[in-house]
């Protein structure tokens, strides 16, 4: 697995191994932390390789190969755009042949932000996007892009096995409190008592998908035979107004909302159409988002903690 000890890879490692299957994790740690596998590296179906699979191929004798090697936040490939293009091109590509060599199935993990600013809701996987090239979120929505269209050349020309998930906001324990989404940047203000920053009007809104579900639909679209991507995240769309207001009640938070200037190229809705995993998966969400913020929010509050 290619960043598995990224806030989403770590989750999914702990589940293979839960399954019973043994595990090689690769990351070069430009995002992810070694922390985040930590309880794993006693077990001996474990093994943590710090390697960077956009620079050079790995090779291994696996039967399922996951790339998930990826900055994923604004603020994370921002500040390393060319990193971000190249984990989605020769990362992508490396990962490829490794599964084309080994006879494996592989799993591509890609985003909701192949959709753009999306023009129709909720977003279904016909749809194709309404994504600006050179904007200010291009580096990471065209290197997902490419990723899924290099995965289907595999597949139609090579005859590779694979899956492509377009994940919708996942969250929970684990994620950086740096790191500038907007779940762990509202909960670290929130308990901290500092003002919770809106970008634009809050208006927007987004869907959340608690980490277990997320991990949930991966573990089913490896299981499936689908080849074409399947969307995995949570219908249920509210305003990021709306979540800030509810992430300051569940932290028992002062804190004031404050509204700072809209980000540019910022998605005005984000909301998946899951009838498909839910047909050829039998998948969809269960933890309720209150649920999930509860236990972000415990998880966020004990390492502030012990950080001070």
């Amino acid at each position: 697995m290619t960043g598995g000890a990224g806030f989403l890879g770590s989750h999914f490692c702990e589940a293979l191994l839960a399954s019973g299957t043994s595990v090689v994790c690769l990351d070069n740690l430009l995002t992810g932390a070694r922390r985040n596998v930590e309880p794993l590296l006693g077990d001996p179906r474990f093994e943590l390789v710090h390697h960077d699979i956009a620079e050079e191929p790995f090779t291994a004798d696996v039967d399922l190969v996951v790339h998930m090697a990826s900055p994923a936040s604004p603020e994370h490939y921002r500040r390393h755009p060319v990193e971000t293009l190249r984990a989605g091109s020769d990362g992508t590509r490396h990962a490829l042949r490794l599964a084309e060599h080994r006879g494996a199935r592989f799993l591509l993990l890609s985003t909701s932000e192949v959709y753009g600013d999306p023009l129709r809701h909720p977003q279904p996987e016909s749809y194709r996007g309404n994504v600006d090239p050179v904007g200010p979120r291009a580096v990471y929505d065209e290197a997902k892009r490419y990723a899924e269209a290099l995965t289907a050349a595999f597949r139609d020309s090579r005859g590779v096995d694979v899956r492509i998930a377009r994940m919708f906001n996942s969250y929970g324990p684990r994620m950086r409190p740096d790191d500038g989404r907007m779940v762990p940047t509202f909960v670290r203000q929130a308990l901290r008592g500092d003002p919770i920053t809106v970008a634009g009007t809050g208006e927007q809104t987004r869907s959340l998908c608690y980490v277990d579900d997320s991990v949930r639909g991966l573990l089913a679209l490896v299981g499936s035979g689908w080849q074409d991507p399947v969307n995995i995240g949570d219908p249920h769309e509210a305003s990021v107004l709306r979540t800030a207001q509810l992430i300051r009640d569940l932290a028992g938070s002062r804190s004031p909302i404050v509204h700072v200037a809209a980000a540019a190229d910022d998605p005005r809705r984000r909301c998946p159409d899951i009838s498909l995993a839910e047909r050829v998966l039998g998948w969809q969400p269960e933890v309720p988002v209150e649920d999930g913020l509860r236990r972000t929010i415990t998880w966020f509050r004990e390492e502030l903690d012990r950080a001070a």
